[in-house]
């Protein structure tokens, strides 16, 4: 846990895995996220005694969103669970709904895995038979044989709603990624989701522009492209908010001690060697001098992207030749209410 106090919003705007390989990096803007990079940054994550305390603010945030939505899932997708520190708050807002994990790497899973046998219910019938959380818990990607991509008996599946806290800006492909959320949720099921927005860190990008070091930092996505994407990738109605929060610290150190259980710099063209002692002394007098505030803190933006939308009806494309899915047609031509 961080030493500066639950932060209060300093601006808010409201709107208008393991991860796949990547293109070449020379295909990719110079701040793209590496995706091994990436799956060295969560294997490392996994090793924190608990959740990153960012993480767990922008989860009770994000569940407030909850409020205003009707439906109500009988079963969730927990995505990126252990780091996204979101299951309390959603299982006091859904009960009744059945949870299941998906995580990004194997070694969150096995954390999801402890999570769960933790939180399981404790009586005599355990001391013999302990019950078997393999099924609640996977890892990305994900086995057709999963239980909420099982068809029914009506040729539907997927889960009703699809979390994924903090989890926008831990992908190398988001398109492909939000593609996967698409296929994993129900139709008229919904997706709630956040990550980091473009002015986070933007004080310690000046720093390092100031000393002529490259960016620390991918670039992080726009709630309007956040948007877009999610358009393309089939949803719709998609709403989009974002917030900006400062966050101080009593020192450069702890400053940075905190960011690097966010995850480290994964884009492409990061430093690829280890920095000396000198370096790291330079970026805290930098930090220090261009970061410490009036009140003698040293202070960093975060920006929030939050994301809200809904897996539709699907639709038959027009075309002189048209083909549709046994599953989707059946979902076509089904009227609410029957079978």
């Amino acid at each position: 846990m961080s030493d500066h106090p639950t932060p209060a919003p300093s601006e808010a705007v409201s709107p208008s895995g393991q991860a796949s390989d990547a293109p070449a990096a020379e295909a990719l803007p110079a701040c793209a996220p590496s995706a091994a990079a990436l799956r060295r940054q969560l294997r490392r994550l996994s090793q924190l005694p608990e959740p990153p305390w960012l993480h767990q603010e922008v989860a009770r945030r994000l569940a407030e969103k909850l409020g205003p939505i009707r439906l109500t899932p009988r079963d969730w997708i927990d995505w990126s669970a252990w780091l996204g520190a979101g299951a309390a708050h959603v299982q006091a807002r859904y009960p009744e709904a059945q949870r299941w994990v998906v995580e990004p790497h194997p070694a969150l899973a096995v954390r999801s895995l402890q999570a769960e046998a933790e939180a399981a219910p404790r009586g005599w019938r355990t001391l013999w038979r302990k019950p078997d959380l393999s099924e609640r818990v996977h890892t990305e990607p994900v086995p057709e044989q999963a239980p909420w991509r099982v068809p029914d008996a009506q040729g539907a599946s997927g889960a009703q709603m699809l979390w994924a806290n903090m989890a926008l800006h831990g992908a190398s492909d988001l398109p492909g990624l939000l593609g996967s959320w698409h296929r994993h949720l129900a139709v008229e099921g919904f997706l709630m989701c956040s990550g980091l927005g473009p002015d986070t860190a933007r004080e310690l990008r000046a720093v390092h522009r100031s000393m002529g070091w490259g960016l620390p930092t991918i670039d992080f996505i726009d709630m309007h492209d956040l948007g877009d994407e999610l358009v393309r990738a089939g949803f719709a109605d998609p709403v989009m908010d974002m917030e900006r929060l400062t966050l101080t610290w009593a020192s450069p150190q702890a400053m940075l001690d905190e960011l690097r259980t966010w995850g480290g710099n994964v884009a492409h063209v990061r430093f690829a060697g280890l920095r000396t002692r000198a370096w790291r002394d330079r970026l805290l007098s930098a930090i220090d001098q261009h970061m410490r505030q009036p009140d003698g803190r040293i202070a960093l933006t975060v920006e929030l992207v939050y994301g809200h939308a809904l897996k539709p009806m699907p639709r038959a494309k027009l075309a002189p030749e048209t083909r549709v899915t046994l599953a989707d047609m059946r979902q076509m031509v089904r009227k609410k209410g029957q079978p």
